[in-house]
């Protein structure tokens, strides 16, 4: 499998949970309003102060930890922002964990292409 490839697998598989999350918290303001291109302070506008703010470990940025509440349950949401301050993704995961799928997604296949020993 090339890398590419295997990198959208990793990342796919790692918010594979996300279809079933967005339909029960659709309507928290974080997952209907947040947008691609937000600013920092757009997001805190509509979700209020994050629980927790760490700097990105893969690509240059910060993320953002939220924890919504939907009937007595309780779930991480994480807002990840690029080198410009602007929203680049959004997921059900917190923000250790979006890194850790992205550290994954980065390493190299560990396929021998065919013809190794």
């Amino acid at each position: 499998m090339n890398t590419p490839l295997f990198a959208l697998v990793v990342v796919l598989a790692a918010t594979g949970g996300c279809s079933s999350d967005s339909h029960v918290y659709r309507d928290q303001p974080l997952v209907a309003k947040v947008e691609t291109g937000m600013s920092k302070d757009q997001v805190e506008q509509i979700g209020g102060r994050p629980s927790a703010i760490s700097e990105r470990t893969v690509v240059p940025g910060t993320c953002f930890d939220y924890k919504l509440k939907q009937a007595g349950q309780q779930k991480p949401y994480n807002i990840s922002f690029d080198d410009r301050g602007k929203v680049d993704h959004k997921s059900f995961m917190t923000c250790a964990e979006w890194s850790n799928a992205q550290e994954r997604a980065r390493e190299p296949s560990h396929s021998t292409g065919g013809g190794g020993y």
